[in-house]
């Protein structure tokens, strides 16, 4: 079960609920995210189009987002909706959920491993790794790229950062992202070899420079023709180091007097 702060979720906030009890009136679901709390679901909130019957839609166990409509703090009701709830916003949820379960069962591992409660270690080091990196799991990739230092900098107890950062080797697999493509480079110049070859190490070395986390490699395939590969951790990394060091690229081009072009390579992300 992942852990959470708040004892109540808030007006529109998005939800991961079990269906407990379905009638025809409506059904009742727990909030997996808030403890197992019961929720109301109308059966005028369960679906946009006509459906001939709720337990066609509905059935005991089922795993559903939801959002929540309205909250009474007082009696600790709460009231949500299936139909407002887009295709989009299900799929972020359910991936969100997943991520956060993950993240949580590594961190009961840790927990028994050093002999300590849950709500301890998350005390002691959850909510220090959500404080810098937003989630559990977004601190868990880094740690796994970075190692021990991506936990010391979140401030976590110098005692749990080797046991944490066993559990997360074990257990998280940082998917590596990548850019290719062909380069065009050609001088007809008397030094035509060597101004081709700064032009090409003026991309690699801006590559270089950009991040110690992007492995490029830069290659001949038969001469006009140079082989250009990034491979990273983020997408968003090697879009950036790929624009400047083509742009790099292009400038020194244009002052040595070299025909430059490139072709990327398109690849699933």
């Amino acid at each position: 079960m992942a852990l959470r702060r708040k004892e109540l979720p808030d007006v529109g906030e998005l939800v991961v609920a079990t269906v407990r009890e379905v009638y025809d009136y409506g059904a009742y679901l727990n909030l997996d995210e808030y403890g197992g709390m019961e929720a109301y679901l109308p059966w005028s909130e369960v679906a946009s189009r006509w459906v001939k019957s709720i337990h066609d839609v509905l059935k005991p166990g089922l795993k559903i987002v939801v959002k929540v409509i309205r909250v009474n703090k007082a009696r600790r009701q709460v009231d949500v909706s299936l139909k407002r709830v887009t295709d989009s916003e299900r799929r972020r949820k359910m991936m969100e959920w997943k991520r956060a379960q993950k993240a949580t069962k590594i961190l009961e591992i840790v927990a028994q491993k050093m002999k300590k409660s849950i709500e301890e270690v998350y005390e002691t080091v959850g909510l220090k790794l959500e404080e810098t990196y937003g989630e559990l799991m977004a601190a868990f990739e880094e740690a796994a790229i970075r190692g021990e230092q991506a936990l010391r900098e979140a401030g976590i107890p110098e005692e749990w950062v080797k046991p944490l950062l066993d559990e997360i080797k074990r257990h998280v697999e940082v998917k590596h992202v990548r850019i290719m493509g062909t380069i065009i480079a050609r001088s007809y110049a008397g030094d035509g070899v060597e101004r081709v070859r700064k032009v090409l190490s003026t991309v690699k070395n801006t590559v270089a420079n950009k991040s110690q986390d992007i492995k490029v490699r830069l290659y001949t395939i038969g001469a006009p023709r140079y082989r250009l590969e990034l491979e990273s951790y983020e997408y968003k990394i090697l879009e950036q180091a790929i624009e400047e060091a083509l742009e790099a690229g292009r400038e020194e081009a244009r002052r040595l007097g070299v025909e430059f072009s490139f072709m990327r390579e398109k690849l699933g992300r």
